[in-house]
């Protein structure tokens, strides 16, 4: 059977995804394309309403001609929404999301049985809510591995139904994160990217992310990467930046940063001021040679005057970003901000947004072009394209026209910005 995993949202759910395609593979099924597929599955993100329209619009289409299964944040809130999309969709809930693992040997039985898949999945009853079920050990879809240490978020962001979905913060155990990093390595691995849905909020009886961090590289070898996924700034200390200073931590760092205004995060409920991102930049910077460092910022939040917009375009400006995840506001049910008024105009927000996309492409040509000439490792994936350790995305180029073996990494020079191109071997 021809099984495709569809995925919308974070590198969590990247994670996720991940491992439910390791179970299917593992039970041998053929991960395929969604054309070929038989049965989808959708995992879907709630966080702006343009991602639950996409979900919708692609359940709509994968239902057509296959089965469709639907888990995800956007499962988590709107169930019923969902369900009534087709008759050929099926609902797991974010807290049953783990279940999935186990589906893969009840279709198989069920089948065999003589039921059709519709009624196969229909007649699967076991539920897991266990966050930290998602344990892969190979990945269909990336050459890095994922490695969930933290799941779920304790503050309550104004603008964020993620908290909503997913629940409270909680954190797999230092010793268990250190024994699947092991086991992934001994898999051949070279890079695990550390994720969660509030990775800096990880603390396991008091063992907080600097700490498992320090853990990890005492116990790795000096060949494996470790890359952290988004880092939210109220948790960042200097015990975790401390660990950055390591060649195995990559010089890719992400921070959702979202305004640039006291004022304004203050409305939001963010748990910082700009004064402590500006002190976690410079750390990163001092720690890594021009690291590649991207943030996420909402255009038009509650309380965004032009005085206040002026502040996060100035200080965006000036911090010299990689690359900027620009999101026009938008108000979710159920959070505290959505029946806010204090917000600015539809236009005004779409004008301000256009206004960070163009500084974010600005910024992201001049640092591609500092790294002309530089040498780099990459890690090599598909089609002889690969992701350096500053997260440039990028062809390689072997003597004698070899193929990069997928998984491995390669030291060499960037030759070329347009497109990105690695020579191995000059």
């Amino acid at each position: 059977m021809n099984v495709y995993i569809y995925t919308l949202g974070c590198r969590l759910n990247q994670a996720e995804s991940e491992a439910i395609a390791d179970s299917f593979s593992k039970n041998g099924y053929t991960m395929t394309s969604s054309d070929e597929a038989d049965l989808i599955i959708v995992n879907s993100c709630t966080v702006t309403q343009k991602a639950e329209q996409k979900a919708r619009r692609m359940i709509r289409l994968f239902a057509k001609n296959a089965e469709v299964i639907v888990t995800g944040c956007y499962a988590a809130v709107n169930p019923d929404e969902i369900k009534a999309l087709s008759d050929r969709v099926t609902v797991f809930s974010l807290k049953e999301k783990a279940s999935l693992l186990s589906l893969p040997q009840h279709i198989s039985s069920a089948l065999s049985a003589g039921l059709t898949l519709h009624e196969a999945i229909d007649s699967f009853t076991y539920r897991s809510s266990d966050p930290f079920a998602f344990d892969a050990s190979s990945f269909q879809y990336h050459s890095r591995a994922y490695l969930k240490v933290q799941d779920g978020c304790d503050n309550s962001c104004g603008y964020c139904r993620t908290t909503i979905a997913r629940g409270k913060s909680v954190s797999l155990s230092s010793d268990e994160v250190v024994e699947r990093a092991l086991k992934l390595e001994a898999e051949g691995f070279h890079e695990i990217m550390l994720t969660g849905v509030n990775l800096t909020m990880y603390d396991h009886e008091g063992e907080e992310l600097g700490g498992l961090v320090e853990k990890l590289l005492a116990k790795l070898g000096s060949g494996m990467r470790i890359r952290l996924s988004s880092m939210e700034p109220d948790h960042v200390d200097d015990r975790l930046l401390d660990t950055l200073s390591d060649c195995r931590m990559q010089p890719h760092f992400h921070i959702p940063i979202q305004s640039a205004s006291d004022k304004v995060l203050a409305i939001a409920g963010r748990r910082y001021s700009i004064s402590h991102v500006d002190y976690i930049i410079s750390r990163m910077r001092k720690a890594k040679d021009d690291p590649f460092i991207a943030c996420d910022v909402i255009a038009g939040l509650p309380g965004e005057g032009d005085d206040e917009f002026m502040e996060t375009y100035s200080f965006l400006s000036s911090h010299d970003f990689s690359a900027m995840h620009v999101f026009p506001y938008s108000p979710r049910p159920g959070t505290p901000l959505f029946n806010v008024k204090n917000r600015p105009a539809e236009r005004v927000r779409d004008e301000r947004a256009e206004k960070l996309r163009e500084l974010s492409e600005e910024q992201s040509r001049k640092y591609l072009q500092r790294q002309l000439g530089k040498s780099v490792e990459i890690l090599a994936e598909k089609d002889s394209t690969g992701t350096t350790g500053n997260y440039l995305k990028g062809r390689i180029i072997l003597p004698d026209n070899r193929i990069p073996i997928s998984g491995m990494i390669y030291k060499g020079e960037i030759t070329s910005i347009d497109p990105v191109t690695v020579t191995v071997g000059r």
